[in-house]
């Protein structure tokens, strides 16, 4: 298990032996051209989930009309969405561990493809909802196997940044989506933007045959365990469920709790968009709807820059003040600046803004509200993603369904209160429980840098070490 007393350099220096004698170093299997590459690839494999399931918001109304059924029934889509998200999510990532990460991403995409194309031609509803299923199940593995990716080929001082670049690609799609899908309602149509994002899945699944190749560590594979070559001919069941054990770490649920009392604030933030800027500032175009999104996405990108390479530079800077020693928490003293200021400041202003500021000044500031807080959350979320590919090494990929299924488990009831409790509350009240989210969040994280090594201990789930890592 890695403490405090874990030396970094033993870890990340670690020589891999060849079967011939010889040694070479795992991190150094690709070059730096090949690393930006496949970083490129991975990124557009994570942000294809989030662009599916943000993307159909906004053409609800159109559905809806279009196979007869009310708002609510086809808003079932979204749910759905996210639990098939959730549940493949946890299936991918298993096999990802098993038989490497390539393969996955090989036999997810057809299966976004089919979904995308059955839910353009869906003739009722109950159609549309199993396609969907199928569409999002497809992608889902695309955020927990980019980021063991990124950590299969990155060194632990350098992985921050590369997180940071997959992390800004990855969100910017759940800020450019509703406005790519509300373009679509108003000028195109629902079924013909389906079609669009097939032909995307075909495309992505083109790239990553000729682009991506087998990033996992040689040797740490399941399949890489089994002597017998029989064995290795035969498709292995792998229970996705087993994943979820290491919720068993404190340490692990902590972050987690943490991570989506920061993702509140986005969503507080941009589900209620059309009901609050939209109605606030008399915005009736779907299309402006969706580009007051942008300004979360560009905080996105510039967030997940920033906090990559800053929590890189901290783990070499708390690095050389233990003399060589490595303590993973170090990661995450990156988050101070989003989760403390960033965060509840943006989305508390946003609200008394939309309250008393009438006309451009008022739409003025609360997109820069909007910017502010894209910045916050990737500087909370980068460096938390980056900590669990630290913490959690060759099984990162099923950590992080892990944790994304129980973060979406979370989001679910929190995310369906938010407009009952502007209409309830009112949007000050809302914003101002969400800014209290955050910093409770911050605390949650002082405590997990501060007694880290503690709560590592109590539960030791696989843990990176020094032989392992």
């Amino acid at each position: 298990m890695a403490t405090e007393e874990t030396p970094l350099l033993a870890d990340e220096q670690q020589p891999l032996t060849r079967s011939d004698g010889g040694e070479r170093d795992v991190y150094a299997r690709f070059s730096k051209t090949e690393k930006r590459i496949i970083v490129i690839v991975v990124s557009l494999g994570g942000l294809v989930p989030l662009f599916v399931g943000g993307s159909f918001v906004p053409s609800i109304p159109q559905i809806a009309k279009d196979l007869r059924a009310s708002g609510a029934i086809v808003s079932l889509a979204v749910s759905l969405a996210v639990l098939a998200n959730a549940f493949g999510g946890l299936v991918w990532s298993g096999y990802a561990s098993f038989y490497g990460r390539r393969p996955m991403y090989l036999w997810g995409m057809p299966l976004m493809v089919l979904g995308s194309i059955g839910s353009a031609f869906s003739t009722n509803i109950v159609v549309l909802l199993f396609w969907r299923f199928v569409q999002a199940f497809g992608c889902s593995g695309g955020m927990s196997i980019g980021a063991a990716v990124i950590g299969d080929i990155y060194r632990l001082e350098e992985r921050g940044t590369a997180m940071g670049s997959f992390f800004g690609a990855s969100l910017f799609g759940l800020a450019v989506s509703p406005l790519a899908g509300g373009t679509a309602a108003e000028y195109w149509s629902w079924r013909g933007f389906q079609v669009a994002l097939g032909f995307w899945g075909l495309i992505q699944m083109v790239l990553m045959y000729w682009f991506l190749p087998e990033t996992a560590h040689p040797g740490k594979r399941g399949i890489d365990k089994l002597k017998d070559r029989d064995s290795r001919k035969r498709l292995v069941l792998v229970n996705p469920f087993q994943s979820l054990g290491m919720l068993r770490s404190p340490i692990l649920i902590l972050v987690t709790v943490a991570n989506t009392f920061a993702l509140i604030t986005d969503y507080v933030l941009l589900v209620p968009l059309a009901y609050t800027v939209g109605v606030r500032y008399n915005i009736k175009s779907e299309t402006w709807i969706g580009a007051c999104f942008l300004p979360n996405g560009f905080g996105n990108i510039l967030g997940a820059h920033i906090s990559g390479r800053l929590s890189d530079v901290l783990v070499k800077k708390w690095r050389a003040k233990r003399n060589g020693v490595w303590c993973p928490e170090d990661r995450l003293r990156g988050v101070y600046i989003g989760a403390l200021f960033l965060m509840p400041l943006s989305v508390g202003l946003a609200g008394l803004v939309m309250a008393y500021v009438d006309g451009p000044l008022g739409l003025t500031i609360t997109l820069i509200c909007l910017f502010a807080n894209g910045v916050g959350v990737d500087m909370v979320l980068t460096p938390n993603g980056s900590y669990i590919v630290d913490l959690m090494g060759a099984r990162s990929a099923e950590a992080m369904a892990a944790l994304t299924a129980l973060r979406s488990l979370l989001l679910a009831p929190l995310s369906a209160l938010i407009i009952p409790s502007i209409d309830l509350l009112g949007i000050r009240a809302t914003n101002a429980l969400a800014a209290l989210l955050a910093l409770i969040g911050y605390f949650i994280f002082w405590l997990t840098i501060r007694y880290g090594d503690q709560m590592r201990a109590y539960v030791d789930v696989g843990y990176a070490t020094i032989e392992n890592h």
